[in-house]
């Protein structure tokens, strides 16, 4: 299964972090891009049409849950995948509310990115609140 991946986070660490993880895990998936905001990520969208779209949920500017619905009415066909350190009650739902189809939490990404955007491509979700993540 081949995958264009975009990383959209503030911190050249953690997006280093995804990059490594997911080129450790999956060789046969490519990082199509990285930005630094959400504005940035709607435009490289635009230009580079990712299968899936990693979002950091706290960025400068425009945040991961504003670019989602953005990416959600400019590419149906993109998967979004919202990365966060935060967690409540709410986050799924408003998550699905601006056409997002999964979170993972930083503090779980060794166990959990890669199965997330795994269930991105093939058409499912990932959302930790479902109790069937």
């Amino acid at each position: 299964m081949n995958a264009k991946v975009l990383i959209a986070d503030d911190h050249e660490i953690v997006r280093e972090g995804i990059r490594r993880l997911l080129t450790d895990m999956r060789p046969n998936w490519q990082i199509c891009g990285e930005v630094t905001n959400g504005r940035q990520a709607v435009e490289a969208v635009k230009k580079l049409k990712p299968d899936v779209v990693v979002l950091d949920i706290t960025m400068p500017g425009m945040s991961g849950l504003e670019a989602a619905a953005h990416i959600s009415k400019l590419d149906p066909a993109c998967r979004i995948l919202i990365f966060t350190m935060h967690d409540s009650d709410r986050l799924g739902a408003e998550i699905r509310g601006v056409g997002g189809h999964g979170y993972v939490q930083k503090s779980r990404a060794a166990r959990d990115l890669t199965l997330a955007i795994e269930r991105l491509i093939e058409g499912g979700t990932f959302f930790d609140d479902s109790g069937t993540a």
